[in-house]
């Protein structure tokens, strides 16, 4: 019997040292997965690299997480957390490709702004080829696109992986919590 998502109990644990890797290879599984659906071609290379990774699991604020479904791993989110100021970063979110299409990401992202219900802005970016992300982020999830990122407007912060089809091409989102 399929489960209603609604039923699915979906938690967040922090992610330990030694689990990186294997929350690595996921994450790259998951966008290599997004990137043949939305292109029909594997990338060239791992996306995002391992650097890039590390970039992100070490930046100020971050915060790793598994996402649990009934226990089980189904994906992952790296977040940057700003005290300060509560303008918070998406920076990677994935959910494993055999949960797609059943409400996960959603429910994923609902927990995610209940743990940080001081945030004032969400931000987060994705490539232009990502329609099923679009999608998610602006019709499901609330965020508005407020720029768009190409090789006449680069990304000064967020240099984009040399494999990526129109690697300059990306969307900065952001959604207002107050």
């Amino acid at each position: 019997m399929k489960k209603n998502w609604q039923e699915i109990c979906l938690t967040l644990e922090i992610a330990r040292k030694e689990d990186l890797r294997g929350f690595k290879r996921e994450l790259q599984k998951a966008f290599a997965a997004g990137m043949v659906e939305a292109l029909g071609t594997s990338p060239d290379e791992l996306i995002p690299s391992d650097e890039d990774m590390e970039k992100s699991f070490g930046a100020t604020g971050a915060v790793t997480c598994h996402i649990l479904m009934n226990g089980a791993r189904v994906g992952g989110v790296v977040l940057r957390i700003d005290e300060a100021t509560q303008y918070n970063s998406l920076d990677l979110f994935f959910v494993s490709t055999g949960t797609h299409g059943r409400g996960v990401g959603l429910q994923a992202w609902k927990v995610i702004e209940a743990r940080y219900p001081e945030t004032k802005v969400w931000e987060t970016h994705t490539p232009y080829f990502e329609k099923r992300n679009i999608h998610f982020y602006v019709n499901k999830c609330g965020f508005k696109i407020v720029e768009f990122y190409n090789r006449r407007h680069p990304d000064p912060e967020h240099p984009q992986p040399a494999g990526l089809p129109g690697r300059w091409d990306m969307f900065r989102f952001e959604k207002l919590m107050v």
